[in-house]
């Protein structure tokens, strides 16, 4: 029996079945028990729920299409650029600094520009990524941003730090 989650215009909840008579087939409407669909949508809700902040947007939503753009390409940069390390905000080279707000106080790096200056330079373990970086040791070996793109990553890193990396599905705090 297929169980529907769409009540009728009665409020009652209903599913269509097929029965087979004498060879015939003949579509039945059948009443199923509303306690049971209940409990069905009652497991099923917390499915629906994760599927909804998955495919919602990583941040709040912007208020114009440019600013909609400018976060989907912040997380499209932190994800080639820094999600190696930065899974979810975390950091899994050193654990003291990760991206959630707290850790980022604590350090010293809470602004925007401050996660730029740092993104752009680097700092400690954490190679720099922007075009003039210096020196080189401390500087990626890979690609190199742009200092528009070392913005918007800024951006989104501090958004993403002020709303708790709620949206990545990260296990932290």
């Amino acid at each position: 029996m297929l169980l529907s989650a769409i009540p009728n215009c009665n409020s009652r909840l209903i599913s269509p079945t097929v029965n087979q008579e004498k060879g015939n087939q003949r579509d039945e409407t059948q009443w199923v028990n509303p306690q049971r669909q209940i409990k069905f949508l009652q497991r099923l809700t917390p499915s629906l729920f994760a599927a909804f902040v998955a495919l919602s947007p990583i941040i709040t939503p912007p208020g114009s299409y440019a600013e909609a753009i400018d976060v989907q390409r912040g997380a499209s940069l932190f994800g080639h650029a820094c999600i190696g390390c930065h899974v979810a905000g975390g950091n899994i080279i050193q654990p003291g600094a990760t991206l959630f707000l707290k850790d980022l106080q604590r350090n010293g790096v809470d602004t925007e520009e401050e996660i730029y200056n740092i993104t752009y330079y680097g700092k400690g373990r954490m190679p720099g990524f922007g075009e003039m970086c210096t020196p080189r040791g401390q500087c990626t070996f890979g690609a190199r941003l742009k200092e528009d793109e070392i913005k918007l990553l800024a951006n989104f890193v501090k958004s993403q730090a002020d709303q708790g990396w709620l949206n990545i599905g990260n296990g932290g705090d």
